[in-house]
């Protein structure tokens, strides 16, 4: 098992001034570090999910992927611009500094939040909730340590974004 380490979100944002959706992550998994890029890891399921939700082909870039969450108004970001982490292990994050979303709020349309499982939406209420006040909504993982779902109950979960 590795040592916890102190990290610090290291890429932007995906947003544009249309963006009407948030989905927030709740911190980069090593795979996504080292793509520098959302859902990194090849058994994330994020990108399967968002594509059979908006029937769109699977992207394979992240230019792909990018124009999949902008054409559909949808934003990417995470709840925990830095904290103590081992691995990419939810279970090990300890000392939060959240990430600041008013801007996103500010520079888009964004009206609606869901948060990519328990930690994204435990790290969103605990932190941003009281200053953004928009209601989020936890869905499942798309994780692939969220073994309980099949990418068919996922994908069904996640339909409500669309």
């Amino acid at each position: 098992m590795s040592n916890s380490l102190a990290v610090i979100h290291p890429f932007p944002p995906l947003f544009d001034a249309n963006s009407r959706t948030l989905i927030l992550g709740s911190f980069p998994s090593v795979k996504s570090r080292e793509a520098m890029f959302f859902y990194g890891h090849p058994q994330n399921r994020f990108w399967k999910v968002l594509a059979a939700v908006f029937e769109e082909t699977l992207p394979s870039t992240i230019e792909d992927k990018k124009r999949l969450v902008l054409c559909h108004h949808l934003a990417l970001w995470d709840s925990i611009h830095s904290c103590t982490i081992t691995g990419s292990s939810d279970s090990s994050v300890k000392n939060v500094v959240p990430n600041d979303i008013s801007g996103m709020i500010q520079n888009s349309r964004i009206d609606r939040i869901f948060c990519n499982g328990a930690l994204s939406y435990k790290m969103y209420m605990k932190y941003l909730f009281p200053t953004v006040t928009i209601q989020a909504v936890r869905l499942p993982s798309t994780s692939p340590a969220n073994a309980a779902y099949s990418l068919e109950r996922l994908t069904a979960a996640w339909s409500i974004i669309h």
